[in-house]
Formats: structure tokens, C-alpha cells, sequence
């Protein structure tokens, strides 16, 4: 499988060589350089899970170790470090991510502004466009460039899109530590823009199997859920499996429109959204015996006289809503279908005597 060096190693040195080396930019101390060159405070994959203020200094001594090694294998790789109007470099053509807090972006503007930029970019010419860029990473450091109005310090590269993919996927999936969904919207992304699935599988260092769940899940779960979930750090695969298993409930998108559209829930950090919807998704359905009435208005189920909910009515002041559970009585929907003239007869009827009545 290739590694997240080879696939590196292979974006910054596929195009050839450029001009003698450069020195470190200032900043840049072997012993002592600076991570400000992550894109997250996430840190590196989670090999071994730590807390408290021994597992962050640990993160953190991870990612300076990383931003150093990465500037030290782009200078040994004979790359050129240039500096480039910020202006003139586009995103790349995929997001592999969800958002960026607006605290952490903040952060870095700091960092910058007192230590300047100690980590390059890695940018593309613009394959569509003369004298620009694309970014293959490096995004939120061009965006403290532009915030602060200073060149960004870049290295530049004729990469293919799937050059460009790779070195994207392996540099953030590896040094932001993106999400299980992050990941998984990604991958389905590259999928549908057409890429191989060994493509996809070098950019996030991930086995055939992986990849193939990966992106079963990324397909199940509607795209607006993942809207409006965002990353969810601490959710990982089995969770959103469950999830997707839930929303195969019938009446699943009552659910989640009702609780999506909560004040509450938007108020929620991302994580405790997830659970929200979780926990809402797989709570059973209060059972209310012949058109009992829920806390919020709603008829919320019929029962037979066996006490098992056959049917589930969700009304709004619009529409009445029913689903027949076919497990719990079988035949029951078809025969409701048919019996739909004689019951429409009988409610005009009815209406026609009220008046007398």
C-alpha cells in the first residue's frame, strides 16, 4: 500500500527537479521550528488515544516534528520555496473539508503575523488559467496570507489532478487528522469527478476494504445531514453506520426534519449534533392507543387490539400522514388501499348528515 512518504515524495518529485536547493526559510531552526504550519489543531492519526495536558503537548511536539520534516523533504527534494501574490492562487477543485472553526483560522493569523509563515504551500500553475495557482495544500495558510496582506512562501509544481489529489488527501489526512465523514464525503468526491479508486486509496492511505465502506457510508447519508452536522470529530465509522442503519426507519424523515430544524440543535457543537440526531433516529415512537394524542399535536400511532402500533400518523396543519407497518400486520396496508372508496363514501355521507345531526 503506498505510504503517506511515497505518495509525498512522489507529488513533490514526479515533475523533476527544480533549481539547487534553498536554505529553511527564516523561522525554520532545525532544532526548535514551529507548527504553525498545520492546518489543524487536530494533530496527527490517532495511533494512541492520551488526555489531559500530557496527550496535548504530545499532539503538539507531533505536529512540529511534522511541519519540520515536511519543509526539510521539500528542500532535500531540490524544491524551490518562491513567494506568490495570495491573490493569484485559487483553492484546489475539491474540499475535504467541512469548515474551519473561526477561532482556529484566528489562531493562525496570530502566528503568522509574530513568527511569519514557517511552512510552504504546495501549489500548482493553474491549469486553466496563465500566471495563477491552484493550492494542493496549504489552505489555511494562504488564507492568513491574504488576511495579513503578505506573499505567501509557496512551492511550486506541474501536477496532475491526481498528483494533486494525492498530495492533498496524504498531507491533511495525515497532519489535520480529518473526520470519519470528512473523509468519506471526500473519497465519494473524488469518486464521482471520476477518479480511480487507487487513487483515492493513495490520497487517504487506506486499503481496498476501507475505502469500500468509507464510501458506502459517504453515499447513505444524505448530503444535507452532513450539512448540517459538519465534522464531528469524535464520531467515528460504527456511529455513522448505526446512523445510517436508522434511517432506514419509515418515518426517518419526519425525524430529521423536525430535529434539524430546532433551535436547540443548532445551538449544539458538532459532536453533540450527531448524537442529537442519533438518540432522536433510535428512540422508539411513543405508543398512543387509538388516535391518543403526543405532547407536540401529533397522532402518533394506532395500535390493534393485540397492543402492537400497526399505523403512524404524523399530522401538520397541512397533511395527514399514515404509515403501515407491514411486519407488525401484513396485508393490512393493501386492504386500507382498497377499502380507500368505501371510507371516502362513508365520510361524505357523514358530512352530508351533520347538519341534520
Amino acid at each position: 500500500m503506498t505510504t503517506r512518504k511515497d505518495a509525498l515524495r512522489a507529488a513533490l518529485t514526479a515533475r523533476g527537479r527544480a533549481t539547487p536547493p534553498d536554505e529553511l526559510p527564516p523561522g525554520n531552526p532545525p532544532e526548535a521550528p514551529s507548527a504553525e504550519g498545520v492546518d489543524s489543531p487536530a494533530g496527527p492519526p490517532r495511533t494512541a488515544v492520551r488526555s489531559g495536558a500530557v496527550g496535548a503537548m504530545g499532539r503538539a511536539l507531533g505536529r512540529i516534528a511534522s511541519a519540520a520534516e515536511e519543509a526539510r523533504a521539500m528542500v532535500a527534494a531540490g524544491d524551490r520555496i518562491v513567494e506568490l501574490d495570495p491573490a493569484l492562487i485559487e483553492p484546489s477543485f475539491v474540499s475535504d473539508r467541512l469548515g474551519v472553526s473561526a477561532e482556529d483560522d484566528a489562531a493562525l493569523i496570530e502566528q503568522v503575523r509574530e513568527r511569519g509563515q514557517q511552512v510552504p504551500i504546495l501549489v500548482r500553475p493553474h491549469p486553466e488559467q496563465a500566471n495563477r495557482y491552484q493550492v494542493a495544500y496549504g489552505h489555511r495558510r494562504l488564507r492568513a496570507a491574504l488576511a495579513l496582506g503578505r506573499l505567501v512562501r509557496a512551492v511550486v509544481k506541474p501536477l496532475t489532478d491526481e498528483d494533486l489529489v494525492v498530495a492533498q488527501g496524504q498531507e491533511n489526512s495525515a497532519r489535520t487528522d480529518l473526520s470519519y465523514i470528512e473523509r468519506a464525503t471526500f473519497a465519494v468526491t473524488l469518486e464521482d469527478r471520476g477518479f480511480e479508486r487507487s487513487v483515492i486509496m493513495a490520497a487517504l492511505s487506506m486499503e481496498k476494504t476501507q475505502l469500500s465502506r468509507l464510501i458506502a457510508v459517504g453515499r447513505a447519508v444524505p448530503a444535507a445531514i452532513v450539512a448540517a452536522i459538519g465534522p464531528a470529530p469524535k464520531t467515528g465509522r460504527p456511529r455513522w453506520s448505526a446512523l445510517v442503519e436508522a434511517l432506514a426507519r419509515s418515518d426517518a424523515d419526519a425525524i430529521v426534519t423536525r430535529t434539524l430544524a430546532s433551535d436547540e440543535f443548532r445551538a449544539l457543537d458538532s459532536d453533540a449534533r450527531f448524537v442529537r440526531l442519533l438518540t432522536a433516529l433510535t428512540t422508539a415512537p411513543e405508543r398512543v392507543r387509538d388516535g391518543g394524542r403526543g405532547p407536540d399535536g401529533a397522532v402518533i400511532a394506532w395500535t390493534n387490539p393485540a397492543g402492537r402500533a400497526v399505523v403512524r400518523i404524523d399530522r401538520t396543519p397541512r397533511r395527514t400522514q399514515l404509515t403501515v407497518d407491514d411486519v407488525a400486520e401484513p396485508e393490512f396496508g393493501a386492504f386500507l388501499v382498497e377499502s380507500l372508496p368505501d371510507l371516502y363514501a362513508a365520510f361524505r355521507a357523514k358530512k352530508a348528515r351533520a347538519p341534520a345531526e
